[in-house]
């Protein structure tokens, strides 16, 4: 269904390590940018989107671009399956599953559910949907399990359970793609950015923070390339200090040390916490929000990441208006609509107070 293609990186990215020599085409590129009439915001703000919720694959937002460069190295080392880590409702679990039936090969998915629920049937809601459609196999573990172990410990007790038992050979792939190899998704969506936004007067560029592959690749990508956006990224977990570790711990596996390229993280990016009561934890103020954003300009965001980036990015605006004023914001939508239903209850009454359900009289 994909080929393999030969993949040039941008110029100001050639010298980087771990330069990919290929990458699966498995993206609908490019995303597009435009307006975006966000209510609310202070005056002489202005606001626009980066649709990364529409690179395809069944709605998989952000991974798929991650995943390109993921899965062609897998190719390129003899794998013949892959292995993912995640929450019961991951984003990028679910998309690894589809990109790997793309591939012809079996996706394994170490997700992580609270203790009474770990040992039953996930069950199908959202993203559980679409990975058992593609025929992905789910390995739950609980929380506490998670904590003890870790991911990758996780993945690598799974890894040599299936090449003793199974003879396969797994590529295993970090929570949300962020390894030093995914950040290449988003250097490569920089280089797409400067052809789209060229001459245009953008001052900024916000996003959901999660993982930090994303952010990571954004920073650097807008660092390298002189693009000379001012990055903030809102984190959905952990706090702004380990994501200016990890995210540094990621540019250097390609070889972006500040001794090399002038910055380390912390200046490249400004991390915001913006997890409010807990990761996938939903505060009805943010819901109410996402709620709001869809009813008035159609575009639906996810309730653990990109709700809350924009939760925190209006907040920070209207409580500081003097500090955006004249500034041209790009959002970047990375996707995960499925997670909505896992919310359905707590939406439900900001959805059926709008009074929109009606009953059509016929006599």
């Amino acid at each position: 269904m994909v080929q393999l293609q030969p993949y040039t990186p941008p110029p100001w990215a050639a010298k980087l390590g771990l330069v990919p020599a290929q990458r699966y085409r498995l993206a609908q590129l490019p995303t597009p940018v435009h307006p975006w009439a966000v209510p609310g915001l202070p005056p002489g703000c202005e606001l626009h989107i980066k649709r990364d919720d529409l690179t395809g694959m069944q709605l998989s937002g952000n991974k798929v671009r991650k995943l390109e460069f993921l899965l062609a190295e897998a190719r390129e080392k003899g794998h013949d399956s892959v292995i993912t880590i995640g929450g019961i409702q991951s984003n990028h679990a679910r998309a690894t599953a589809v990109a790997a039936r793309y591939l012809g090969w079996d996706a394994h998915l170490v997700l992580r559910n609270s203790r009474h629920l770990a040992d039953s049937d996930p069950g199908l809601v959202g993203n559980l949907l679409v990975e058992r459609l593609v025929g992905a196999h789910i390995w739950q573990v609980t929380k506490e399990e998670y904590g003890r172990y870790g991911g990758p410990a996780l993945g690598e007790r799974l890894a040599e359970q299936l090449r003793r038992e199974r003879g396969l050979n797994p590529y295993i792939i970090p929570v949300g793609g962020s390894s030093a190899t995914g950040v290449w998704g988003y250097l490569d969506m920089i280089h797409e950015l400067e052809q789209q936004i060229a001459g245009q007067g953008f001052t900024d560029i916000a996003m959901a923070c999660g993982s930090g592959g994303t952010t990571a690749g954004i920073a650097l990508g807008n660092h390298l390339s002189g693009l000379g956006l001012r990055v903030h990224a809102y984190g959905v977990c952990d706090d702004p200090a380990y994501f200016y570790e990890f995210c540094d711990g990621l540019l250097a596996g390609l070889g972006a040390t500040p001794d090399v390229v002038g910055a380390d993280s912390a200046a490249m990016f400004r991390a915001v916490q913006a997890k409010g009561a807990g990761y996938a934890i939903s505060r009805d103020d943010e819901l109410a929000l996402v709620a709001e954003v869809a009813a008035t300009t159609g575009i639906i965001l996810d309730p653990v990441y990109t709700g809350k980036a924009l939760h925190g990015l209006v907040s920070e605006m209207r409580a500081n208006p003097g500090a955006w004023a004249g500034r041209k914001v790009l959002f970047v939508h990375t996707g995960g609509l499925l997670g909505m239903y896992d919310k359905a209850a707590q939406l439900a009454p900001l959805v059926e107070g709008a009074g929109r359900a009606h009953r059509l009289a016929l006599d």
